[in-house]
């Protein structure tokens, strides 16, 4: 990874650029800073979740939302969802802005996410091929069993993503269900 690359975007309360600093020293220190999330569905009402690759520096071998991460400084964060998608999961998808949701959590190995995420949503019946350095595996499930599976084993989940369910988050972003005579990609 090039320090470019390493580079999160800090941000004031109205998500207006203020700097960069690295990601590890912005988690250590809690900054404020622009990141964004993807919730993936199929055809059928499924949601796509992928674990955690147990190694990450923060988070590892939980449970959570399709991918996420930070746009580089200049990058546009609808382009950085669809890169970080492709890098994790092992495809991309047409997808829609939902809007921004703020939350900060301590989190394990000393790290602290405050974040304002830009969530965003796509629908995709394909492959998935998860890329193993970043997640251990993945699974296609409905919103009630994620549901169900959050409020019985709140800690198998990464923070963040608990933070979708309590707000709702998924149930926004379900799609339409597509008629018979409608196709996709």
């Amino acid at each position: 990874m090039s320090a470019a690359e390493d580079l999160m975007v800090l941000v004031d309360d109205a998500d207006r650029v203020i700097g960069t600093a690295g990601k590890r020293d912005a988690h250590r220190q809690g900054a404020l800073h622009r990141a964004f999330s993807v919730i993936v569905w199929d055809s059928a009402g499924r949601l796509l979740l992928q674990k955690r690759h147990h190694g990450k520096y923060h988070s590892g071998g939980l449970w959570t939302n399709a991918c996420c991460g930070h746009p580089r400084p200049g990058e546009d964060i609808a382009a950085a969802a669809l890169r970080r998608l492709e890098e994790e999961m092992g495809f991309t998808c047409s997808l829609t802005g939902l809007g921004t949701i703020r939350y900060r959590a301590e989190l394990d190995q000393g790290a602290i996410e405050h974040e304002i995420v830009h969530v965003f949503r796509g629908l995709h019946d394909g492959e998935v091929a998860p890329n193993p350095a970043e997640a251990e595996g993945y699974q296609w499930s409905s919103l009630d069993d994620v549901r169900a599976d959050v409020a019985a084993m709140p800690l198998r989940f990464s923070v963040w993503f608990r933070a979708y369910i309590a707000a709702q988050w998924p149930m926004a972003a379900l799609p339409e269900r597509a008629s018979p005579s409608q196709s996709h990609d």
